[in-house]
């Protein structure tokens, strides 16, 4: 099992981060937040979940080790997989996890890309007593993300884009995005529109 890997940031491009440990270089699936923190050239130490499959063998990368933990429970309830579990912590912060399960609001994890209202619902039955994740301090100025992008994906779907398809609009401009931007909903509306493309809204459905 390779729990943390510690080494030279090679590239990083959306979610997926290569670093070089020992003269190979690991490639590591990451969040697009723990993405625009890793800068190449730079030494990085990365929480690590190795998940093996018969076709393949693929590392899940964390910047802290309560990621790891969450992304570990989440891989334990029924129909979440790793990529499913990864898109959730691209959507919310553990605490943020943590909270939605303590509250019973599947709601938080409905809005995941790939998460159904059953699959919500399962996560919340399942994590209920087994996740207690507290904010890390200066976390409390990104409380307001989720809703930021939520209130982004809301106006796209008023505009006529299916809910899929501006979820995943939606993430592609918060990646992209510097950490101010990430706070403007006018610069995510408009960079996840310029994403979209002119096709008709009607032909996104």
């Amino acid at each position: 099992m390779i729990a943390s890997l510690s080494g030279t940031v090679l590239s990083v491009a959306g979610t997926t981060a290569i670093i070089e440990v020992g003269g190979v270089g690991l490639q590591v699936a990451v969040t697009p937040a723990h993405g625009m923190e890793l800068r190449v050239g730079s030494a990085a130490t990365v929480q690590t979940a190795l998940v093996v499959r018969e076709d393949e063998l693929a590392l899940y990368g964390f910047a802290d080790d309560e990621g790891k933990h969450v992304f570990d429970l989440l891989r334990g309830v029924s129909g979440v997989g790793p990529k499913s579990a990864m898109a959730v912590l691209a959507a919310l912060t553990p605490a943020e996890v943590s909270a939605a399960v303590a509250t019973e609001n599947d709601a938080a994890f409905r809005k995941v890309s790939g998460v159904g209202p059953k699959t919500a619902k399962l996560i919340v039955l399942s994590l209920t007593g087994k996740i207690h994740v507290t904010p890390a301090s200066g976390e409390s100025r990104n409380t307001s993300a989720p809703s930021i992008a939520n209130n982004v994906l809301v106006a796209l779907v008023g505009l006529g884009w299916s809910e899929r398809v501006a979820a995943q609009a939606v993430d592609v401009a918060i990646a992209a995005a510097s950490e101010s931007e990430r706070d403007s909903v006018p610069h995510l509306l408009r960079t996840a529109l310029a994403q979209l493309g002119p096709a008709s809204s009607q032909g996104s459905r």
